[in-house]
């Protein structure tokens, strides 16, 4: 029985090769596009997995505030945290502290290598963290200062196939290591990725006569705790403030700080706080393209149904005959299901080779690193089985009772007739997938307006033609500021190079410097505030062509007076400050970092990071001999030559350091990479539901030409054009997209109105937005319906009207 079942449907399908192949494209896009998206979300649900302890592990984090508002929130906070939660509360079983280093040239004999992603490490890091330990003791690696565990890679670089474990390395020509492990590299979904762990020992003695364990008010540490098992972290939480009340100071001024707990595998997704260990996920982004994925599959499996219950007068005759000669209804429902089986088993097949062949331009898409051992991987195989048995069975179910439960009586007397309730399930199933699709598009055009938006603001601060160098890594002597001028002198020498200046941070990047109880000389505590540090030169403010409010730029003429340091305010510094006008800031003496610095001047506000954030109370510092990068604005004539002379000068002055360089407003375009690669993404699979809702409204407008053929001979007899025939046609779709666009506007309004809230800098929703996904669905709809409605119109009358 079931052979003749599968032979029945092949027939059904190769005879009906039109209706076959809209079903068998439009699910197989559909599909493909699934698979694909469901590899991108199932890899960042991934994050953690590799760590055993992983629902025990938190991160402290820390939310400042300025007078009981929130200003700041940071995924590195206070050093002492770690050490205290640990000593008062028995329900944390270990800690580690994590401080990132900046980029440093580690060496052997004979050997560098450049390294940025590597901290400093408490000793129970191999306790709490399950990173697989090669070589050495994970109870003693990282006890002693001056010890190092490299990454497997690292180690390789540096040693070759030699055993590392108790060789010496340098970094930065000052610092020597004893080598004391070796760890497997870590895998791509952490939020944690180092290359070298050095021991948190060697951290302390650098900061002597400094004590980090001690320090509430010096932020900048990573910190996890491990809890006890069966520990609720929300009530340890709440007994947070009370130590710290005894233990800081911090919390008696207007600088608040308040300690909260985060999952570790709630990080990569849902936290984006100043010095994250990376950029990490966005948990809306995820779940949204899963919605996408199930849109796109979800049109596919209405496009059957459609076509299968359009096509239902067709195959009328076949059911009446087969029911008259004893065929039981569950075998024609039987039947129906197989012929569904099939047309997805097919339908699979051509999916997987769209999957092989789109992963690259996925890839490039997603910046995801999918490969063809993805085909190896038992969970796209599941989710592969789970599409195909899921759409099987929902798309064949609806056709097989409406085909099976023809009475063969009025069938073979010609009497049936299509149903209104499957008129009108036809095209719900259509204001549905419109609906779907208009949500889409509607989407997409808000998520590139609000980009262009973006980019297309003033930013407060000149970033073009600026390239920049990379700090070089050296150590700070009494000759480093006469080095670093000479190199900026000669750098000015060049006619191409117009300014040359250096400071801690560039344009497009957070200030890793924070400063709390900032307050005006002899103001109460209580009135201290938290700012942004960066360390400038005293040619930032013009080679950034920064608008200068009040008072005047650093300059070596006035000189350090007293003890007072110079520093520049922004306009939202100063007003944080308490004054209105820039003018009355200037001249005052802040406490700032235990000693007191005079306000020389005050700059308009400009977008030190991307428009997601708000203006922020910015001080800029005159550090004359600061170490940091070094920015220089140069003529677009002839680049190459230019950063060739910069090369050679760099060469001289820094013989060691590799010569590293970016240009500035590509890097500040970086900050839109992922709202970029989101809006690409969301597009092209935008497009592929909307291909695959005219699929379907295709092989639909098919099925009704054909049904109404008559009518349509009649009314050309009677008189009417081919273009009245084609509107009479097209009308009836027009008026279901419609009825689709008013069903998805709001639902697009609200939810695009809810994402624009991450922006601190955002579009108008403008009207177009919404009208033009209408227009442009109804001229596809047009152009997908006229072609047959034309075919149907031109035809010769007398041809449909001969068999009357």
């Amino acid at each position: 029985m079931l052979k003749n079942y599968f032979k029945i449907a092949w027939r059904n399908i190769t005879r009906n090769q039109v209706f076959s192949a809209i079903n068998i494209m439009g699910l197989a896009i559909g599909i493909a596009a699934s698979l694909l998206i469901f590899q991108y979300v199932a890899f960042e649900l991934s994050y953690e997995n590799t760590q055993t302890k992983a629902d025990r592990i938190y991160r402290v984090q820390q939310d400042r505030y300025n007078d009981g508002k929130l200003s700041t929130q940071w995924a590195a906070g206070a050093f002492a945290a770690g050490n205290k939660f640990k000593e008062a509360f028995e329900e944390v079983e270990a800690y580690v502290k994590l401080t990132k280093r900046d980029p440093s040239l580690l060496e052997t004999a004979g050997k560098s290598v450049k390294v940025t992603e590597h901290y400093y490490a408490s000793s129970a890091y191999f306790e709490v963290f399950s990173t697989p330990l090669i070589q050495g003791d994970a109870r003693t690696a990282l006890v002693e200062p001056n010890t190092v565990v490299l990454s497997e890679t690292l180690a390789h670089k540096l040693f070759g196939n030699e055993d590392p474990v108790g060789k010496t390395l340098t970094m930065n020509q000052v610092r020597a290591f004893k080598v004391t492990g070796v760890y497997k590299d870590m895998p791509a979904n952490t939020h944690l990725k180092a290359a070298a762990l050095y021991s948190f020992a060697t951290f302390v003695d650098i900061v002597k006569p400094n004590n980090p364990e001690d320090a509430w008010q010096w932020d900048g540490c990573l910190t996890y705790l491990l809890l006890r098992p069966g520990t609720n972290a929300q009530q340890l939480e709440a007994k947070f403030p009370a130590l710290v009340a005894a233990a800081s100071k911090d919390v008696q001024d207007g600088s608040k700080a308040v300690y909260t707990l985060k999952s570790l595998k709630d990080i990569h997704l849902y936290s984006h706080q100043m010095m994250e260990a990376e950029t990490n996920g966005n948990g809306s982004t995820v779940y949204l393209l899963m919605g996408i994925a199930l849109f796109i599959v979800a049109i596919a499996w209405i496009n059957y149904i459609n076509l299968a219950t359009a096509r239902a007068i067709n195959r009328a005759v076949e059911v009446g005959v087969r029911k008259a000669v004893g065929s039981q209804r569950s075998q024609l429902i039987a039947q129906f299901m197989v012929e569904s089986l099939l047309l997805n088993a097919m339908a699979v097949l051509l999916a997987l080779f769209l999957v092989v062949f789109a992963i690259p331009l996925f890839n490039s898409l997603t910046g995801q690193h999918l490969s063809f051992s993805l085909l190896r991987d038992s969970l796209f195989w599941s989710v592969l089985a789970i599409l195909f048995l899921t759409g099987s069975f929902l798309s064949g179910l609806y056709p097989a009772f409406v085909l099976s439960g023809f009475k063969p009586v009025a069938v073979l007397k010609g009497k049936v007739i299509s149903s209104r309730q499957g008129s009108t399930l036809r095209k719900s199933l259509v204001v549905v997938q419109f609906a779907a699709s208009l949500f889409l598009l509607v989407g997409v055009l808000a998520v590139f307006r609000q980009i262009q938006f973006m980019r297309s603001q003033q930013l407060g601060i000149s970033i073009d033609q600026t390239l920049v160098l990379n700090p070089p890594i050296v150590s700070r002597d009494s000759t480093f500021l006469r080095k670093q001028e000479a190199f900026k002198k000669q750098l000015l020498q060049e006619t191409a190079v117009r300014s040359v200046t250096v400071s801690t941070v560039v344009p497009g990047e957070p200030c890793s410097w924070n400063a709390g109880a900032i307050r005006l000389k002899g103001a109460d505590e209580k009135q201290g505030k938290q700012y942004r540090i960066i360390g400038v030169d005293y040619d930032y403010v013009p080679a950034y062509s920064l608008k200068l409010l009040a008072g005047r730029n650093f300059s070596p003429d006035f000189g350090m007076d007293g003890n007072d340091g110079a520093v520049i305010f922004n306009k939202t510094a100063v007003k944080q400050l308490g004054f209105d006008r820039p003018e009355e800031a200037v001249g005052k003496v802040i406490f700032f970092w235990g000693n007191y610095m005079r306000i020389e001047g005050v700059v308009d506000d400009f977008h030190q990071q991307s428009l997601h954030e708000a203006y922020e109370p910015l001080i800029l510092r005159l550090i004359p001999d600061v170490q940091g990068y070094v920015s220089i604005r140069m003529s677009p004539d002839n680049a190459n030559a230019t950063i060739a002379a910069v090369q050679r000068s760099w060469n001289t002055f820094f013989p060691s350091n590799p010569f590293d360089y970016f240009f500035l407003d590509q890097h500040f375009d970086e900050q839109y990479r992922t709202d970029q690669r989101f809006g690409k993404v969301f597009g092209i699979f935008t497009a592929l539901a909307i291909l695959v809702a005219c699929l379907g409204l295709f092989g639909l407008a098919s099925f009704t030409i054909v049904q109404r053929t008559k009518e349509i001979s009649i009314r050309k007899i009677l008189g009417a054009s081919v273009a009245e025939i084609v509107r009479l046609l097209y009308r009836e779709f027009a008026v279901l997209i419609v009825i689709a666009f008013f069903v998805a506007t709001p639902l697009a309004w609200f939810s695009i109105t809810q994402w624009l809230k991450g922006y601190a800098f955002r579009t108008t929703l403008y009207w177009w937005l919404f009208a033009l996904p209408l227009a442009l669905v109804l001229v596809i709809a047009f152009l997908t319906v006229s072609f047959q409605s034309i075919r149907a119109a031109l035809a010769n009358p007398v041809d449909s009207l001969r068999s009357e």
